[in-house]
């Protein structure tokens, strides 16, 4: 765990190493089979830490759900989850995902360079608390602006999560409707994010509780939030009005 907290990464080789294997396994510009290549390499060879398959649907479903068309990854790891958006998303949509992992970016290109993903997703390495420097290249190269952006997935460290909220809040990014899926509330667990939540239920956010397991195994629970965003009618007017922002 220690390892994972510095580097993002096991400390194993096991990221690299499901490079490899999806690049020999899996049909290339075939997304679905680069997804089902990766779950099969972690029942099968040495368990990852994204979001996994039980999870990876209620991740579908939301994003489905939103028909997000700017959607925010806070954590890629190796591209996993990343795969299952681009998969449900509108074709219009972009992903943009972010990693303080150089190492784990480069195993996400990879893998989504062979699923044919093209432009559609985009890593950023680095972090929201980077010193604006992340912020400021998502604004000025992607995109990113008031009442833009549709669509948040939180899947890093758990400590972030409540800090990287505020400060997509503070760059008013979303606008009413916005979906925030938040993975791993049980295990690690984030109490202070979810305590955030509660305390704003039905005024400023509204919360599901999915319950589910942690990933590729079916005895430890965990538990996923999907928030919808309600700000006031000032905050509405700040972040540019309701809805989806212009294209």
């Amino acid at each position: 765990m220690g390892n994972l907290t510095r580097t993002g990464q096991v400390g194993d080789g096991r990221e690299e190493a499901l490079a490899d294997y999806v690049l020999s396994h899996a049909v290339p510009g075939d997304v679905d089979d680069a997804i089902r290549v990766i779950d099969k390499y972690a029942y099968q060879q040495a368990t990852l830490i994204n979001v996994g398959d039980e999870k990876g649907l209620l991740l579908d479903a939301a994003v489905r759900r939103a028909k997000p068309r700017l959607l925010l990854e806070l954590g890629t790891y190796c591209g996993y989850s990343a795969l299952r958006m681009a998969r449900v998303m509108p074709r219009e949509a972009r992903l943009c995902s972010i990693e303080f992992s150089d190492a784990n970016a480069s195993v996400a290109q990879r893998v989504w360079d062979h699923a044919g993903l093209g432009d559609r997703v985009s890593v950023l390495h680095g972090t929201l608390g980077d010193d604006g420097r992340t912020i400021e290249r998502l604004t000025t190269e992607h995109g990113f602006g008031p009442g833009r952006l549709d669509f948040v997935f939180v899947d890093h460290i758990a400590q972030a999560y409540l800090p990287d909220l505020q400060r997509i809040l503070d760059q008013r990014w979303l606008h009413p409707g916005s979906i925030v899926l938040a993975d791993n509330m049980k295990v690690p667990g984030a109490p202070r994010y979810r305590a955030y939540l509660r305390e704003r239920e039905g005024t400023e956010w509204r919360t599901r509780e999915h319950h589910a397991h942690v990933e590729y195994q079916s005895w430890v629970k965990d538990l996923v939030l999907e928030s919808e965003y309600l700000p006031s009618e000032a905050a509405a007017a700040a972040s540019g009005g309701t809805g989806h922002a212009p294209a």
